[in-house]
């Protein structure tokens, strides 16, 4: 039997849904895997303990979409994205060459937010998502933001020694 265009529409959007939360969940295992490269490119203990947060908060945001997805009785992704991969090598790489490598944990920590922040306000904007998953979502991208202005702050504090 044929499908409807109205079952038809309500697939797409349910596709589409779907879609963005692995977008998202994939955002997220990136995220925290910098924030756990960072961890090993600093000596300095304070940033340490804030990128050890940042990392948990970012597995927490992995877990809460994982669940959005399996209610959506889908299978979540279990990997990062490739782009995210050589961006990890890269600043790898920087960080082996870099005097200060606090410095250029911070900076990659502000570039990695920005792109985050961006990338859940295009979502949010673009789509509209079932009230409880935008509820989830609205408020991991204010949990970044947060992050963001955290992350200002230390780089104005420390001006590494």
């Amino acid at each position: 039997m044929e499908k409807t265009t109205k079952e038809k529409a309500d697939e797409n959007i349910h596709d589409n849904i779907v879609e963005n939360l692995q977008d998202l969940l994939k955002e997220n295992y990136d995220a925290e895997k910098v924030f756990k490269q960072g961890i090993e490119n600093t000596d300095n203990i304070q940033l340490k303990r804030f990128l050890q947060n940042q990392a948990l908060q970012r597995n927490r945001f992995a877990d809460e979409l994982t669940h959005e997805i399996l209610e959506l009785n889908e299978k979540p992704t279990q990997k990062s994205t490739v782009a995210g991969d050589i961006h990890r090598a890269w600043v790898g790489l920087k960080n082996s060459f870099s005097s200060n490598n606090d410095e250029t944990v911070l900076k990659e920590a502000i570039n990695g937010e920005k792109s985050s922040m961006e990338e859940y306000k295009n979502r949010l904007e673009k789509h509209n998502f079932p009230p409880r998953i935008r509820q989830v979502v609205q408020r991991q991208a204010d949990e970044i933001h947060e992050t963001l202005q955290r992350i200002r702050t230390y780089e104005d504090l420390a001006n590494f020694e």
